[in-house]
C-alpha cells in the first residue's frame, strides 16, 4: 500500500486524526493515542503499528518486518517491505492496532466515540 492508501484506510471509518510529528512521520491517532505511524521519508513507505505479543513474535520472523524503533518493547512492528504482508492482512493488522489502542481509552471516551465499552 502506498502512503495515500494507508492514510485513507487509517482515517476511515474510525474516529481518528492524523498529524506530522518528529518532522518526518505521519501519525494516526484515536483520542490522542497513536495506533499507526507512517514514515514520510522512505519509499516504499514504512509503517509501524501495535500488535499482540504473539503476533509480534510471528511478524518479526518475516522478511521485511522488524521491531519498530523505540516501540518494540510495547509490541510494535515496522513493515519495511510492502510485500511482507498482503494488502488484506495489512488492513487487518492496522485495524487490530486501532482496536487495541481504543480498548485502553477511558470508558467515557469510548462511549463518546460510539465504541463498545467491551472492545
Amino acid at each position: 500500500m502506498d502512503l495515500e492508501s494507508i492514510r485513507r484506510y487509517c482515517l476511515s471509518p474510525w474516529h481518528s486524526t492524523e498529524g506530522v510529528q518528529w518532522e518526518n512521520d505521519r501519525l494516526f491517532r484515536t483520542s490522542g493515542k497513536i495506533f499507526a505511524v507512517a514514515s514520510l521519508e522512505t519509499t516504499p513507505v514504512h509503517i509501524s503499528f501495535k500488535c499482540t505479543p504473539e503476533q509480534f513474535g510471528e511478524l518479526v520472523e518475516r522478511e521485511g518486518i522488524n521491531p519498530a524503533p523505540y516501540m518494540a518493547r510495547n509490541h510494535w512492528v515496522q513493515l519495511e517491505q510492502p510485500d511482507a504482508v498482503s494488502r488484506t492482512e495489512l488492513k487487518r493488522l492496522i485495524r487490530d492496532s486501532y482496536n487495541m489502542v481504543a480498548a485502553k481509552l477511558p470508558k467515557k471516551i469510548r462511549l463518546q466515540l460510539g465504541l463498545s465499552v467491551t472492545i
